[in-house]
């Protein structure tokens, strides 16, 4: 009775560095087949084992500055290195056009520039269990210098302010779990009624309300639907 529109969800996913959102996406693509993770746009050298197109688009910086000009892009940033990136729409566009789900893991700057123009879009803020959790994270990965796990650490504190301008917020204490989360999370937005494009009602159902209208002893007659 329910035809639900063709288009996709565009999923934005943040959350303090060390709170899992990137392991959560790769869990998620790994069990939708109707899902594509966006890939971003940047400035930088691609390194070794990484493909255009996949991990990024690696483009130069006038091609970048062209996009932001031309309006391709859903937001942007310039970091600290002097490398652009940014997130391009055309790609997203397709795949929800398509009717496939789009997730993009983005820190809450390039959130917010996109919930600016996107307010259809599903946001979803992905949280550590704890502060003390995301510390440990943080150095057992050991990647980073300790200052620079400082900086990421104050960091975080500050992005969790950010957290009542988000949907849906999931605390991701067992991948697993958090993981069925954002899968019950995205299986509810398909039933939002915002997401109908029509109801309507097959032949036999036409019958049955017409003799419903039309017929007093409808009441007392059986109702059998192949």
């Amino acid at each position: 009775m329910i035809k639900n529109k063709n288009k996709g969800i565009f999923i934005v996913i943040s959350g303090p560095s060390g709170a899992g959102k990137g392991t959560i996406c790769k869990e998620l693509m790994k069990v939708s087949n109707n899902l594509w993770l966006s890939v971003s746009m940047t400035t930088r050298e691609p390194r070794v084992g990484e493909t255009n197109g996949v991990e990024y688009f690696f483009v130069s910086k006038e091609e970048f500055r062209k996009n932001i000009e031309d309006g391709n892009l859903l937001e942007y940033a310039v970091i600290h290195s002097g490398h652009y990136y940014g997130t391009p729409k055309a790609s997203i566009n397709k795949y929800l056009n398509e009717g496939i789900d789009v997730i993009l893991e983005i820190d809450i700057n390039g959130a917010l520039q996109i919930k600016e123009n996107n307010k259809e879009a599903l946001f979803i803020f992905i949280l550590p269990p704890s502060m003390k959790e995301l510390k440990n994270r943080l150095i057992t990965r050991g990647t980073e210098s300790e200052d620079k796990i400082i900086e990421r650490f104050k960091r975080g504190y500050q992005e969790i302010n950010e957290i009542t301008k988000y949907n849906y917020v999931v605390v991701n204490d067992d991948l697993d779990k958090a993981v069925d989360k954002v899968k019950a999370i995205i299986m509810a937005e398909r039933c939002r009624v915002d997401r109908i494009e029509e109801v309507f009602l097959n032949s036999q159902e036409e019958v049955i309300h017409e003799e419903l209208i039309s017929n007093k002893s409808f009441y007392n007659q059986d109702i059998i639907i192949d």
